[in-house]
């Protein structure tokens, strides 16, 4: 059986990969720092990334409920305040690195601890197409997600002799709470016309490209930022 762990996964992305990789039948384990209604399948456990012994403790719980840890999606994040960069601060820049990036790296650093000693397992961060490009008004959480991506390359380079791989994915505009959150800011943006294919995504489409990075169809690929964005990276 296979354990898979995901942080934010109780709304959006973080929730459709809970529920496809419980629709296969792995045991999943769905971190958040708020108690909400679970995916069908999964397990919750309370933890804050931005807090390492809160990380230590859901990967050791995870471990000792189901005996090993296969799969870790590293999907908490935060959009922040959107503005401009003169309008931002320490505190502004804290709130967004504190989770987006601090809460990736204390994820991978349990998760490899485990996954070195087992000698098998794949991590997928989640990145964006922002980590690419840049985005008026969204500065610091582009610059973190350049970050993630930094930390997915480098991790994947120290855990390849250890028989675990580190991708990241990055989602062009979904339909989430947190596209819906920017949109409600910034009415005068239309994410949607910068994609090719003239949509969003789902979360379910990001969940499906999610379960390839984390299977063993995957088995050659470590190192990699895949785009999922409906081509918005490609011009």
């Amino acid at each position: 059986m296979t354990t898979v762990l995901i942080t934010g996964g109780l709304t959006g992305i973080g929730r459709a990969t809970a529920a496809a990789f419980a629709g296969q039948g792995a045991d999943v384990v769905v971190a958040g720092r708020h108690d909400a209604e679970l995916p069908a399948g999964a397990v919750f456990m309370h933890a804050d990334v931005r807090q390492e012994d809160d990380i230590r403790q859901l990967v050791d719980d995870t471990v000792t409920r189901f005996g090993s840890l296969d799969v870790a999606v590293n999907n908490a994040g935060t959009e922040g305040a959107p503005g401009a960069v003169t309008e931002q601060s320490a505190d502004s820049y804290a709130q967004i690195f504190d989770t987006n990036v601090l809460g990736t790296l204390l994820s991978m650093k349990h998760e490899m601890r485990v996954m070195f000693e087992q000698g098998h397992g794949s991590i997928v961060n989640v990145s964006s197409v922002l980590g690419h490009q840049g985005a008026a008004g969204t500065s610091i959480y582009v610059a973190s997600k350049h970050a993630v991506d930094g930390l997915t390359r480098s991790a994947a380079l120290e855990a390849a002799g250890h028989g675990v791989r580190v991708n990241a994915i990055a989602p062009g505009p979904i339909e989430t709470p947190m596209l819906q959150r920017y949109e409600s800011t910034r009415p005068e943006t239309d994410l949607r016309a910068s994609v090719p294919l003239g949509r969003a995504g789902t979360p379910e489409e990001i969940a499906k490209a999610v379960l390839f990075l984390g299977s063993d169809a995957a088995s050659f690929m470590t190192g990699e930022v895949m785009f999922v964005d409906g081509g918005a990276s490609a011009g």
